[in-house]
């Protein structure tokens, strides 16, 4: 089956060249207008040009090269943003990495990326400040921008080629683990993300006039697509390095937000404050879009959030290696099932079987998608990248979905599938059961290999308190759940592997289980 929408609705004609382009238009007709807010400061439009100026100088100075891969280890902050649009201004690769991540895992992108200089904001983070300390990294002021943490240079590695068009030159690096747990650098190009940015802006009506909550962290895709449609637009960005329902609910009520974007679980912990707080309701404020990706959608939850604030709760479906966007629902077509929408303008989806067919409508296939936000490819892993774009530009995404009506449904990863005793299990479906327990926060089905075949394994955790069993549980799903899709067992765990925008991590449960053979 083939599902595109018409190219001509999201076509490439006007974009930017580069992604600190974007703000151009705003510096000249509205300087004045607020453009970055975080906890310490902000930024108009005019500042925020010449900040950016003015870093770029910096970097310079510092012997940052077009073509060089800079690395800055930051949470969301105007500081992060500006060293991101400046690496922009001198066509170096920016590689924003989450503070939160371990020593051998910041240390692997390193040495994978051959990073000219690590940029760490160590007033902003104390994870930051900690890899300075072991970096032996110099606190000083880079351009305007005070207590930037900076290593030596790396005097070894070489600059990349630097291309003049903005669709193939390489705006980020961003390392993502995938299902395997070995970090691969997705070469994201200056339009794949102006794309997919400008798409996501259009179908939700973005104004100069909205207010963008960006706590999903700019070390991932979304972060950094939310960063660039806000400024996009003309729109001001309230950038948060660290959830905290508390300044949520407050931003809610005091700050203007019109925007909220996050995981199920940051929905779900803004529940548990209003109860735990006692609050009667939440003043929605100024809000206008909810919306929601990253981990699948517990109907439940959608319904309690949406009768809390007044708001449908649009569900969207993306990966990295699109820039994010692959789909999602529109604000003004919202949807009460789990659908994660429709296929973004310009873009081409197929599905297909295992045997490399299309299939039939309504049937499960895995998702291939094809358009101006799929990836440059994997930097320095050219099989990879072979392996997952093919040579008419097709990407594999590796989900597997069914269209029903135009609207698409991911059922689960190609390498997640469980096949059990000949059947396809699809462990999304298990997990959405599941889910519906009252007592269940979130959930994750792996298989366990036994003897020729596979048993389907849940891993469950509670609500803090809750005194439900693996048994009850059990019970629950038995009469939802045909035999061969009943799980073998369910193990409870207090909190379940998770990144840090609440993506689990399956395959380390699944590792789990294999250390037990």
């Amino acid at each position: 089956m083939l599902a595109m929408t018409q190219v001509e609705e999201g076509s490439v004609e006007g974009l930017p060249n580069r992604i600190h382009e974007v703000m151009d238009r705003h510096v000249e007709a509205t300087p004045d207008h607020m453009a970055l807010v975080d906890d310490k400061m902000w930024l108009t439009y005019r500042e925020l040009d010449q900040v950016v100026r003015r870093v770029a100088e910096a970097l310079r100075a510092l012997g940052i090269r077009p073509g060089d891969r800079m690395m800055i280890v930051s949470e969301n902050s105007v500081p992060l943003s500006c060293l991101l649009f400046a690496a922009s201004r001198l066509d170096a690769w920016a590689i924003v990495v989450n503070p939160r991540l371990s020593p051998r895992e910041i240390d692997q992108i390193r040495d994978h990326s051959g990073t000219r200089r690590v940029f760490l904001t160590a007033d902003v983070s104390q994870e930051a400040a900690a890899h300075a300390a072991r970096y032996e990294a110099t606190v000083q002021d880079v351009g305007p921008l005070q207590g930037i943490a900076v290593t030596g240079l790396n005097i070894a590695t070489a600059a990349e080629p630097v291309e003049a068009d903005g669709a193939t030159q390489v705006a980020v690096l961003i390392y993502t683990s995938g299902t395997t747990g070995t970090p691969k650098g997705v070469m994201l190009t200056h339009r794949n993300l102006l794309f997919s940015a400008r798409g996501t802006a259009a179908f939700r009506k973005m104004t100069a006039d909205d207010v963008q909550y960006c706590v999903l962290p700019i070390s991932h895709i979304v972060g950094i697509s939310l960063l660039i449609m806000t400024l996009m637009v003309g729109a001001t960005v309230r950038l948060v390095a660290k959830y905290d329902p508390a300044a949520l609910v407050k931003a809610m009520a005091d700050e203007g937000i019109t925007i909220l974007n996050g995981v199920p679980a940051t929905y779900q912990r803004l529940l548990e404050y209003r109860r735990n707080a006692g609050l009667p309701k939440l003043d929605r404020g100024r809000l206008r879009v909810i919306s929601v990706a990253g981990a699948p959608l517990d109907l439940d939850l959608k319904s309690r959030v949406e009768q809390e604030l007044g708001l449908p709760l649009l569900n969207g479906y993306g990966i990295t290696e699109c820039s994010p966007g692959i789909s999602g629902v529109r604000p003004d077509n919202p949807r009460a099932d789990h659908a994660v929408g429709t296929i973004m303008p310009g873009l081409e989806a197929k599905l297909v079987s295992q045997d490399g067919k299309g299939v039939a409508d309504g049937e499960v296939g895995e998702l291939h998608v094809r358009g101006p936000n799929v990836m440059r490819g994997y930097y320095r892993a050219p099989d990879l990248t072979a392996k997952a774009i093919d040579p008419d530009g097709w990407f594999n995404t590796g989900d597997l979905a069914r269209f029903e009506n135009g609207a698409m449904y991911i059922v689960g990863r190609t390498k997640e599938m469980i096949i059990r005793s000949g059947f396809n299990v699809y462990p999304a479906e298990i997990e959405a059961v599941l889910s519906t327990h009252d007592a269940v926060v979130q959930c994750a089905v792996v298989g366990r290999q036994v003897d020729g075949n596979e048993e389907v394994v849940a891993f469950v955790q509670l609500i803090k308190g809750a005194t439900a069993t693996a048994e009850d549980l059990m019970a629950h799903v038995a009469p939802q759940l045909t035999s061969y899709k009943r799980p073998s067992e369910i193990i409870l765990m207090d909190a379940l592997p998770a990144t840090s925008t609440g993506k689990l991590l399956k395959h380390k449960l699944a590792e789990s289980l294999r250390r037990q053979v």
